[in-house]
């Protein structure tokens, strides 16, 4: 399974300052991403190719479509981990050679390389969804692989008010169940389950109301 943690933003000086690069390069706010979550891929794992942007209302409740994700490589891969776009139309004119792994040859591929950065859009310039941002992780061949991903939306995201109602028990992201499942509960209390006065984002799924 994936190991999957987060950083919960501008609670140190390091992550700080990677967030307000972030917020420069994408020209977007601080406040509309999500805390930083950290992908560790080991031999074999990967990534099933999927929309960053949501097909049902009830995730568009709290700051809308996701607009632009930022994966950063934290790590070299010797072979494979590559992220790949199947369905860009810039596949046909990428040079593939024996760099990269079979899967990556089915899509336009970014190879892993420490200190990189990629960003992409899921949304049209009118805000229409792209389906030709869907993407995924090539299976790990030789190595390991960590990266750390940003997601922003159109919106504030972690406004005062935005979270369900102190009565209320529910999710607000479509992954909580998955980050239960591995441990996220217990592992990162303060984003899962969340403190007095801020509730977390996944109180239904780790059973806390």
């Amino acid at each position: 399974m994936i190991m999957i943690s987060f950083v919960l933003s501008l609670k140190d000086e390091i992550v700080a300052t990677i967030e307000a690069r972030i917020a420069a390069w994408t020209f977007l706010p601080l406040e509309n991403g999500e805390a930083m979550q950290i992908l560790h891929y080991e031999l074999g794992q990967k990534y099933e190719p999927h929309f960053d942007y949501f097909h049902d209302k009830a995730n568009q409740e709290l700051g809308g479509h996701r607009v632009a994700t930022v994966l950063m490589y934290l790590s070299d891969v010797e072979k494979g981990g590559e992220t790949i776009f199947p369905h860009s139309a810039t596949n046909v004119i990428q040079p593939k050679d024996d760099t990269l792994s079979n899967c990556a040859r089915n899509g336009y591929a970014v190879k892993p390389k420490k200190g990189d950065a990629l960003l992409f859009f899921s949304l049209h310039p009118d805000a229409t969804t792209d389906p030709n941002s869907l993407h995924g992780s090539c299976p790990v061949i030789e190595g390991e692989k960590w990266s750390a991903t940003k997601w922003i939306h159109v919106r504030s995201f972690d406004k005062p008010g935005k979270h369900k109602a102190s009565g209320e028990c529910g999710d607000e992201d479509v992954n909580c169940t998955q980050w239960a499942a591995s441990g996220e509960c217990q592992k990162n209390p303060r984003y899962m389950v969340g403190s007095e006065g801020s509730p977390g984002y996944c109180r239904k799924s780790c059973k806390v109301c």
